[in-house]
């Protein structure tokens, strides 16, 4: 497997994650559609050595972490679950932020629940909520966490100063943000995440638009290391930090095998720029 690095000092993990964002129905809502398929999907992962799984209270709502609970309960000592609160649903592909504090405590003693488990190891605020203060959203995870029913807190889709505006009520050891090769707009709070021993958790990481393309630079690359395009997508992102901890989502077990085989490529610094450059 790949490299690994340690969340908030004390959870190590190896980087290349699982997320389980498609294991619920259409639009993220509703049951699977195969939960045989999903449990043995997750369990594949764990032989393979994941040891972050990445979900949230509102995937499906909760489908996800109801699969996660029948198919790898009791868990792995090493194995991390990482969770997320602060999303309501109204329907498939819906998302509407919510960060009052006792809503945010109720989906956090949900998904204890939900996923059997006596403290979350990593809860992230899954949005700010724009209508409630950073204080009262943060503040309340913190009680969480003093309580012991969080271990760490992260956050999702957010910013530099968002990032340090909510340091100012708890510790953040983590950020999770659209990342890939062919977007790349978070790259400041990449650098401000390796800066600071923050993990960094590129969500949609497979996207590689244009750049895998018959003759691109990226499908040359990939036939050069006898490999797929999403695999040298998954190896530029790992080569990219040593704090990127990549959670490619599936549903099929050969496209995890496929995504997981990722970690055994390692690209040159020539190859790497020559990406970088690219998109």
């Amino acid at each position: 497997m790949t490299s690994t690095f340690t969340i908030g000092g004390d959870l190590e993990v190896t980087r290349l994650g699982y997320g389980a964002m498609q294991l619920p129905g259409k639009g993220v809502w509703g049951e699977s559609a195969d939960p045989d398929n999903a449990v043995a999907v997750l369990r594949r992962a764990v032989e393979l050595g994941v040891t972050l799984i990445d979900t949230a209270d509102a995937y499906g709502p909760f489908t996800a972490d109801l699969l996660i609970k029948k198919a790898l309960h009791p868990y792995a000592d090493n194995l991390v679950i990482a969770t997320k609160v602060g999303f309501t649903r109204q329907g498939p592909n819906q998302w509407i932020p919510v960060g009052r504090p006792e809503y945010l405590r109720q989906q956090t003693e949900l998904s204890l629940r939900h996923l059997g488990l006596e403290r979350i190891d990593l809860m992230q605020l899954h949005r700010i909520d724009p209508k409630v203060p950073l204080a009262d959203q943060i503040g309340e995870l913190a009680k969480l966490q003093q309580e012991g029913k969080i271990r760490h807190i992260g956050l999702s889709e957010v910013s530099v100063d968002d990032v340090k505006a909510a340091g100012e009520f708890a510790t953040i050891v983590s950020v999770q943000n659209l990342y890939n090769l062919a977007k790349r707009d978070a790259d400041p709070l990449l650098e401000y995440s390796e800066a600071n021993g923050i993990g960094f958790i590129p969500w949609f990481p497979l996207a590689t638009g244009k750049l895998a393309k018959e003759g691109g630079p990226l499908d040359t690359a990939a036939k050069e290391h006898d490999a797929t395009p999403s695999q040298l997508a998954l190896a530029w992102l790992l080569k990219r930090s040593p704090v990127v901890l990549p959670i490619p989502g599936t549903s099929s077990v050969q496209h995890l095998e496929d995504n997981m085989a990722a970690a055994a490529i390692e690209l040159t610094d020539e190859e790497f720029d020559a990406l970088s450059k690219a998109a």
